[in-house]
């Protein structure tokens, strides 16, 4: 059996989680780590990048069991609004409140797809956010402003 990794998803996106986790671990060597009973700024990091290289590494070699292939097409329009929507969501959040940067996220993110239903995409977003905002806002207390005018 040849192994090809070019078109492997499962082998890419071990990788992916597997170079995600070693970014957070160099990232994390300048921080304290502490321990468990006193955790420091560096435990969360390392504690998550080993564990996302470990995933990383289970589907690798499951990918190398199943040699999958990755089908269809690369979306250009994803590749450019996605992105773009992230970014948009980052700086709204701290210039427009909370809420409009939800907004945004939600029907920024729906756009970038094929299959964009307005009434869908406003329910979802409007569920969406009133869900972001009692978990995050109320439930945690974040201190993120709902709308910054």
């Amino acid at each position: 059996m040849k192994m090809e990794f070019r078109n492997n998803k499962d082998f890419w996106a071990g990788m992916m989680f597997i170079g995600i986790g070693a970014v957070a671990l160099v990232m994390a060597m300048n921080y304290r780590f502490g321990s468990t009973h006193r955790m420091g700024p560096g435990f969360f990091p390392v504690v998550l990048g080993i564990i996302l290289i470990l995933f990383g590494s289970y589907i690798v070699s499951m990918g190398l069991r199943s040699n999958e292939k990755i089908q269809g097409n690369w979306s250009l329009r994803a590749l450019i609004v996605l992105p773009i929507v992230i970014i948009l969501f980052g700086f709204l959040a701290g210039h427009a409140g909370f809420i409009p940067a939800l907004v945004v996220l939600g029907f920024g993110s729906a756009a970038a797809g094929r299959e964009f239903k307005f009434v869908e995409v406003l329910l979802l977003t409007a569920l969406l956010t009133v869900l972001s905002v009692v978990l995050f806002i109320w439930g945690l207390s974040l201190p993120y402003p709902l709308f910054n005018i």
